[in-house]
């Protein structure tokens, strides 16, 4: 099968274009010896620092710094004190957005899949389109997909009903 790593370009755009566009993708990750690869089949969009759900709402910080950064550069932070939450960064430069992966074939939740695949601080700032131990590759694969509202933020106000999740069923 023919397998085309994704490039900076798939990043740099809109979160909203981005984020569903994900869906059906294989993440890849290498983990000492071991290379998993798993079908990315649930998403959400976080989308500037207007979005009150998005952690850019509040302004650069140390912890959100990475959103600044052009697309394709890894945004890892951990809630609950127990659980790493892998997202995207999309966009260019100074425009913070980011895809949160919420579910891969057969690992649903966003802290169950980085638990598997060993994700954590460490990846902070990775840049998929050069990494050699985490990237995303496209096989052609565009599944049928479903809209909902994110998940877990309630306090968000007006932007907790957008329906900027994305999943395949």
């Amino acid at each position: 099968m023919n397998y085309e790593k994704l490039t900076r370009n798939f990043f740099t755009r809109n979160v909203l274009d981005v984020a569903p566009e994900l869906l059906g993708k294989i993440l890849v990750c290498r983990v000492e010896d071991d290379i998993f690869r798993y079908r990315i089949t649930e998403t959400e969009a976080y989308c500037g620092e207007e979005d009150l759900a998005c952690h850019a709402c509040k302004g650069r910080s140390s912890r959100t710094e990475i959103m600044y950064h052009i697309g394709g550069m890894t945004y890892v932070y951990l809630i609950y004190g127990m659980y790493w939450m892998l997202n995207f960064v999309t966009g260019q430069e100074n425009e913070p957005q980011a895809a949160l992966i919420r579910g891969l074939e057969g690992l649903y939740g966003p802290g169950r899949l980085t638990r598997k695949l060993q994700i954590d601080k460490s990846f902070y700032g990775e840049d998929v389109t050069v990494s050699q131990r985490m990237w995303i590759e496209d096989d052609g694969f565009k599944p049928e997909y479903k809209t909902g509202t994110r998940i877990g933020i309630e306090y968000a106000g007006e932007w907790k009903d957008k329906l900027w999740r994305f999943y395949v069923e």
